[in-house]
């Protein structure tokens, strides 16, 4: 893939093919389950209580990639049906999953997916909905959902490193991926963030938008920092030679400067929306 598709944004879906969409984190699908963080208890107890879903309700995942949030949902008590383009992530999704006997996973994208009208009682959708044309997306979703049925949309950002970190690895970035070595500021953040829980009231199918957001730490190894480099999509884009040799020069600067473990935040949080 041509280095231009770095400079994708991460909320359009339209910038990707279909097979693009299908496949993009197939052959990261393991790293992503090992290193991407996982969502806090306490924003996915209060996007459930905001959505008022009960105990026995039923949910329905979209894009649930290897289980990064599906796990703590389920644990909940919920019946799910989880749909994930990947098989890769899907098989991972169903080992994770296997204590769960009310959790189905399958192997679809949401668009091919036999819409079942006002089954579910909820929409859930972790770091994932962006990955659906909007003008698919939303409606679809607001059609399977029963009436005041809602939408809830986990999202993690980006993990950054503390910004004198950032500068020693800047440099490193300006030699192999100059696209890459830009810092995301809390505020761009945050900006983001926002605009994302829009673009659901936007879509005319959703309303009484309520959203809730944290800052997380992360502690990380030099290895596990970079696997988690190696799942966000401007270094899945990459030839894989560059990659190489960007993680090779970041790992060095990483181990001179921070030694043993790479401290990251990110802003993680939700959005829960009702259909109209």
């Amino acid at each position: 893939m041509k280095d231009l598709e770095q400079n994708k944004t991460w909320f359009n879906a339209d910038s990707y093919t279909v097979e693009e969409r299908k496949s993009w984190y197939s052959q990261v699908a393991d790293a992503y389950n090992r290193a991407r963080p996982r969502y806090s208890m306490q924003l996915v107890s209060r996007a459930v209580e905001l959505a008022q879903v009960h105990r026995d309700a039923i949910l329905l995942e979209v894009g649930c990639g290897p289980g990064t949030a599906t796990t703590s949902f389920a644990q909940l008590g919920f019946s799910m049906v989880c749909l994930e383009p990947s098989l890769e992530a899907c098989e991972l999704a169903r080992q994770d999953c296997v204590q769960y006997p009310n959790v189905e996973v399958k192997n679809t994208t949401f668009e091919e997916w036999d819409l079942e009208p006002g089954k579910f009682n909820a929409v859930l959708s972790a770091t994932a909905f962006h990955w659906i044309p909007a003008e698919i997306g939303y409606p679809k979703a607001a059609d399977a959902l029963q009436d005041k049925g809602s939408l809830i949309l986990m999202l993690n950002m980006q993990a950054q490193p503390d910004y004198e970190v950032y500068q020693v690895l800047h440099q490193v970035y300006q030699i192999h991926a100059p696209s890459l070595g830009q810092y995301e500021t809390r505020e761009t953040q945050e900006k983001n963030f926002r605009s994302f829980g829009q673009f659901a009231i936007d879509s005319g199918r959703f309303q009484d938008l309520v959203s809730q957001e944290l800052v997380c730490e992360v502690s990380y190894s030099v290895d596990d920092y970079l696997t988690l480099l190696s799942t966000y999509s401007p270094y899945i884009a990459l030839e894989q030679e560059k990659r190489d040799s960007l993680f090779a020069g970041l790992r060095e600067a990483l181990e001179k400067k921070c030694g043993g473990s790479v401290e990251v935040s990110f802003l993680s949080g939700f959005h829960v929306a009702r259909k109209i």
